[in-house]
């Protein structure tokens, strides 16, 4: 398995013209279409550039809780259902996992739409034979069991840094600057997200561990992540908010974790690491030339 600080420096090489790359397994969740900060344009991209035989939609795939407060719906939002739809109607065994933004479509479990299946939580085995339990992830999230009108508020809160966020990198852009996350960087840096986020994390390998089980595979916190707690598989896909990725299962059921740019942009992702590299070593070549003068 690779651990999540690595998906992001995937050793990817130009491979000239672009294929469609084909999956056992393919798991995305926290789209949050109906909202401005969904990457949709992106997020339609990777579904084009992809093929699975079983595509999982991991819970707030719309963001009801904002619909209610503000209609937004921009056309490519359409186009990304519609492109779920036929990628279901071609043959793909597509399962939607609702979390709390959609949570109304939970009054639907176990049934059967457009060739779309509702399932509340499932166990997926992969073709190396781990039993992963899949489920969004909101009931065991502190805040939504416990008070909801603080996740609410949270919600509000979240909306805004990624407004400030969006007028904050296009200035970044014409600077000629990277995309830098705020949220992300608050996530890491404030004690209390990093507590919240290790005691959902822990709390959720419980789960496996409590089913008898290898792994658990969730969203809802958008912190892309796989990594071993105490002998489970903790695997999440993170979001098309920020992070654009998912989490892929190849023929040989290894999993990983892969973002828009390593799937539409290898050619980019491929001359970045080969400019790394080169830098490195230049900065092995310096060393030895001190070391040997």
């Amino acid at each position: 398995m690779k651990p999540a600080d690595q998906f992001l420096n995937s050793k990817l090489y130009k491979t000239g013209k672009k294929e469609t790359q084909r999956f056992r397994t393919i798991w995305i969740s926290d789209l949050h279409l109906g909202t401005s900060g969904c990457q949709a344009a992106k997020l339609l991209e990777f579904l084009r550039a992809t093929d699975s035989e079983t595509l999982y939609l991991v819970g707030d795939i719309i963001d009801g809780w904002q619909l209610k407060r503000r209609w937004y719906w921009d056309q490519t939002h359409n186009n990304v259902v519609q492109t779920v739809l036929k990628k279901a109607k071609k043959g793909t065994n597509v399962i939607f996992v609702p979390g709390n933004h959609d949570e109304s479509v939970r009054q639907f479990i176990d049934l059967d739409f457009g060739g779309i299946k509702i399932r509340d939580e499932l166990v997926h085995t992969t073709a190396a034979g781990k039993r992963m339990l899949v489920l969004h992830g909101d009931r065991f999230d502190g805040v939504i069991a416990c008070a909801k009108w603080l996740a609410y508020v949270g919600d509000s809160l979240y909306t805004v840094i990624l407004k400030f966020n969006q007028i904050f990198n296009n200035w970044r852009a014409r600077a000629g600057m990277p995309y830098w996350s705020l949220s992300q960087y608050l996530k890491q840096k404030v004690k209390n997200a990093v507590s919240y986020i290790t005691q959902f994390e822990d709390a959720l390998a419980d789960e496996a561990r409590r089913k008898g089980l290898d792994g658990i595979i969730c969203g809802h916190i958008h912190k892309p992540e796989i990594r071993d707690i105490g002998g489970i598989l903790y695997c999440n896909d993170g979001d098309w908010v920020e992070s654009l990725s998912a989490l892929v299962e190849d023929a040989k059921g290894e999993l990983r974790l892969v973002t828009w740019h390593d799937i539409c942009q290898p050619d980019q992702v491929a001359d970045t690491y080969v400019e790394q590299e080169r830098e490195k070593e230049d900065e092995l070549d310096s060393e030895l030339e001190v070391a040997t003068s």
